[in-house]
């Protein structure tokens, strides 16, 4: 393999269109915003960028480079979906006081929810009752930002079901309970944040009139859990995921995408109408992920390769805590998903470099964890090390602008439509760098060090 490996030529401009893509993904949305709502114009950028890298990668790296991506499209894109139709169908009614203990209490549900059903589903799930809750008052905006930080990105740590980038590792070896050692990082992270929040809306809930205070306690309602049948479907996504797997189950892939569509189509059928109303479910969001990821799945493939085969030699990247700035930088302005993969392929090329005989493939990023420690134990050692830091820096760093993760838009639309100012590109990323940074760096200290 390795032979075949070091005949492999790619050139840099192979790369392009995954490089275009990204920045497309990533400029698009603000410079040309009328444009890019449309999904046929999505579509458009994705399958001319995704046809000229799967133009160079037939004749230069064979058939079977496109099947085997084809596959783990088709596998990311089917547990995406399932998460969004299966969260959809789950309503939270009602109106709570708007206090800070039952605002924190939102964002920690929310927080660990979304490692389980995903930070999108999780996202969808909360932001309505959430507002809802707090629509007497007038000072609310911080609370979105907030829920943005938590649920929509760093809640989704423990699992691989709670954002893109770690389904995307565990597709590619990562075992599946791995991530659940990012517990010590994803609890400091989460608690720091919810204490930061509890403190501000305290203050917050200060400054708003007597008036407004008097109509939160009037307006309560207990919360009511609407299509709540669908929980269950997601434990069952979560166990095929977790249980269904090489070698214990021949096929494993095809059989876990095919009991994943079952619990998705038993919750289309099953779910009241007026859930899906209440949700305001519908498939815009969805569709626009697979059209795009499409065209990233494909164009990836080359730069991948060449980050293999090459990164090593550059010598960029060597250190634990630099593999988390760099991808957490990237991926606070393209998508994190591809990042985590790009700074996987760096990981892997570094290592094969600095560390002869190792053997290893970027197709393969659970092979990070599998390297002999008796044999090469400095090895074994920075690869699980780059593998954390490469995980945190994608989860996390998301939370650092509107673009860095799906969810992030949503909730932003979601609460302007609902009447909350929110902070414009700029705005947020005053939030950002002024809360997110310094915890960020403490997490470097204690973690990456």
């Amino acid at each position: 393999m390795g032979n075949e490996a070091a005949a492999i030529e790619v050139p840099l401009w192979a790369c392009a269109p995954f490089v275009l893509l990204l920045l497309g993904i990533a400029v698009l949305p603000l410079s040309a915003p009328h444009w890019w709502e449309h999904n046929r114009n999505k579509s458009l950028l994705a399958a001319l960028l995704g046809g000229a890298a799967v133009a160079w990668v037939g004749p230069n790296l064979g058939s079977h480079a496109l099947a085997h991506t084809g596959l783990e499209y088709v596998s990311f894109i089917v547990l995406l979906g399932s998460l969004f139709v299966i969260s959809g169908g789950v309503f939270l009614q009602g109106d709570l006081r708007a206090t800070p203990l039952v605002n924190t209490a939102f964002l920690a549900a929310g927080g660990l929810l979304a490692s389980f059903v995903g930070t999108t589903g999780a996202s969808m799930l909360l932001i309505r009752p959430l507002l809802k809750t707090n629509s007497e008052r007038r000072h609310v905006v911080h609370t979105v930002v907030f829920f943005i930080f938590i649920v929509s990105n760093v809640g989704g740590c423990l699992t691989p079901l709670g954002d893109p980038p770690l389904f995307l590792g565990y597709l590619k070896g990562v075992p599946f309970a791995w991530t659940f050692g990012l517990w010590r990082e994803w609890a400091f992270v989460l608690g720091a944040l919810l204490a930061l929040y509890w403190v501000l809306d305290a203050r917050a809930l200060k400054r708003e009139s007597a008036t407004d205070l008097a109509r939160d306690v009037a307006q309560r309602q207990p919360l009511r859990v609407l299509g709540g049948f669908n929980l269950y479907l997601l434990a069952g996504v979560l166990a095929a995921v977790a249980f269904i797997k090489e070698p214990a189950v021949p096929q494993a892939d095809l059989v876990r995408n095919g009991v994943l569509l079952a619990l998705a189509l038993v919750s289309l059928k099953a779910t009241p109408r007026a859930v899906h109303e209440a949700n305001a479910f519908a498939w815009g969001p969805i569709i626009e992920v697979a059209l795009l990821f499409a065209g990233i799945f494909a164009a990836m493939i080359p730069a991948l390769k060449l980050l293999e085969l090459r990164a090593g030699a550059w010598g960029l990247l060597s250190e634990p805590w630099q593999f988390f700035w760099a991808t957490g930088a990237l991926s606070s302005f393209l998508d994190n998903a591809p990042t985590y993969l790009t700074f996987g392929s760096v990981a892997v090329g570094v290592l094969n470099q600095s560390h002869a005989g190792l053997g290893l493939s970027a197709d393969h990023l659970g092979g990070l964890l599998q390297i002999d420690p008796v044999a090469h134990a400095a090895a074994a050692r920075l690869a699980a090390e780059y593998l954390v830091a490469i995980s945190l820096g994608a989860v996390f760093m998301g939370a650092n602008t509107y673009i860095g993760n799906g969810p992030n838009f949503m909730v932003k639309a979601i609460a302007e439509s609902r009447g909350v100012r929110m902070p414009s590109f700029f705005g947020y990323m005053a939030w950002s760098v002024g809360l997110l940074l310094p915890l960020f760096a403490l997490v470097t200290w204690l973690f990456l060090l």
